[in-house]
């Protein structure tokens, strides 16, 4: 049984069936001055995450790339990011802001490094490098002071025999 100030936000729809048996159904109504195209919240909240790092052409592409659709279904543009932004007050994102906060792209930190963009990847796979990602596909994001501590870092050595566990190809 539903608590009686329920029914304010909710249908109750009890069923009769022919037989004897009765099944209730209960749905949720709309919040006053909301529909039913509303954009999901995480969605709303990853955009606002990305505005600090990307453009809006990047995040549609990132959104796409994870199969996010708009309120209506549709697929991710920059023009449909702009105005889900400007709905929700989220600020766009600005040439050299991301710089000034001290962040870093991979290939910024490959060439500050002098390594390939794959090294700078296995640096943060194997915990070398710290590095953040809003979500799975997102470029991931890198503190300068952190790029700068490791290169202060003694270099780490690696040992120069050959791992017995390994084996070694015999060609003839």
């Amino acid at each position: 049984m539903m608590p009686p100030d329920a029914f304010k936000s909710a249908i109750r729809l009890v069923l009769h069936w022919q037989g004897g048996d009765h099944t209730e159904l209960t749905f949720e109504k709309q919040r006053t001055g909301r529909h039913r195209y509303v954009t999901a919240d995480d969605t709303v909240e990853l955009i606002r995450q990305l505005a600090r790092i990307q453009p809006d052409s990047m995040i549609a592409s990132i959104l796409n790339r994870l199969e996010r659709r708009t309120a209506h279904g549709q697929s991710w543009n920059a023009k449909r990011v702009c105005s889900t932004r400007q709905h929700h007050a989220i600020a766009a994102y600005v040439d050299g802001e991301r710089q000034a906060r001290g962040e870093l792209t991979v290939h910024e930190a490959a060439r500050m490094l002098q390594v390939s963009e794959g090294s700078v990847i296995y640096l943060i796979k194997t915990k070398r490098l710290r590095a953040t990602q809003a979500c799975v596909k997102a470029p991931w994001i890198l503190l300068k002071q952190d790029v700068d501590t490791y290169l202060a870092a003694p270099p780490i050595k690696r040992p120069r025999e050959p791992d017995p566990d390994q084996a070694t190809p015999d060609f003839q």
